[in-house]
């Protein structure tokens, strides 16, 4: 086991539908949006690294429309082994616990369109971390 994740939370939090005529569109456009993820960590002490998942819903191209504004990030807290070489390191920042997480990530997304009354939304099963690794890379 080079890691383990010790906790994980809700960080942020953000469904925002500005006003009705955004509500009664949002079907409509909801191809007009895509989806972000980002991931962010940083040391908290020695072994224990905090990794920020968030993903969001931004708008493919300005409109005049106002935007609805979807964003959650989950933070985990992980204890990773010592001696890791940068690499692995680096693998189980940007893959291993972004893989984890994601399908809680979704979930929660998916939650917050359906108690809004939409229950077609269209989000990746999966998202291959492992691909977005390497072509950052390159």
């Amino acid at each position: 086991m080079n890691y383990k994740i010790v906790t994980k939370y809700i960080k942020d939090l953000s469904f925002e539908i500005p006003e009705a005529k955004s509500y009664f569109l949002l079907e409509k456009n909801i191809k007009k949006y895509k989806y972000m993820c980002d991931i962010k960590s940083k040391n908290i002490k020695q072994n224990i690294i905090q990794i920020d998942v968030n993903l969001r819903l931004v708008p493919i191209e300005k409109t005049t429309d106002k935007n609805i504004y979807v964003s959650v990030e989950l933070s985990s807290i992980i204890e990773v082994e010592n001696n890791l070489e940068k690499k692995d390191l680096e693998k189980i920042i940007l893959i291993n616990v972004p893989e984890k997480v994601y399908p809680e990530i979704r979930n929660i997304i998916i939650f917050l369109f359906e108690k809004s009354g939409f229950n077609k939304i269209n989000i990746e099963e999966k998202i291959d971390f492992l691909k977005l690794y390497e072509n950052r890379k390159t």
